[in-house]
């Protein structure tokens, strides 16, 4: 009987462990979702806005159409490297996911200065 009550307990411990690598590695993916997701909002803010002030009709505002369209390019590309990221699986997981990551982050500041260059253009008033 008592060796039933160490198994027991035992077992009770087991299933307390938890995977603070894989919580964090989840939690940097949804990040990352939500950036690019925040990044894409704008830049779809931005491109309607180009239109609505027929600005996209003049040639700054066809250059910051084709900035924007890019830029939007590049979200599609981090999108799909982040459900590369997502399907990564195994013991080496994070290593093979890194440079994914990495190209991400990179893209995604491309996109926010080709966004911005619109910012700064109707901020300006033209």
């Amino acid at each position: 009987m008592p060796q039933t009550r160490a198994a027991a307990r035992s077992a009770v411990r087991d299933q307390l462990v938890v995977d603070l690598s894989a919580a964090r590695d989840a939690r940097r993916l949804r990040e990352f979702q939500a950036r690019c997701r925040a990044v894409d909002e704008l830049n779809r803010k931005a491109l309607a806005r180009l239109y609505q002030t027929g600005l996209v009709y003049t040639r700054q505002g066809a250059r910051l159409g084709r900035d924007l369209l890019l830029a939007h390019q590049h979200l599609l590309r981090v999108s799909d490297l982040l459900v590369r990221v997502g399907e990564l699986c195994g013991p080496g997981a994070a290593r093979d996911a890194e440079p994914l990551y990495d190209e991400a982050s990179e893209l995604l500041a491309r996109t926010t200065k080709l966004t911005s260059r619109t910012g700064l253009v109707f901020a300006r008033g033209q």
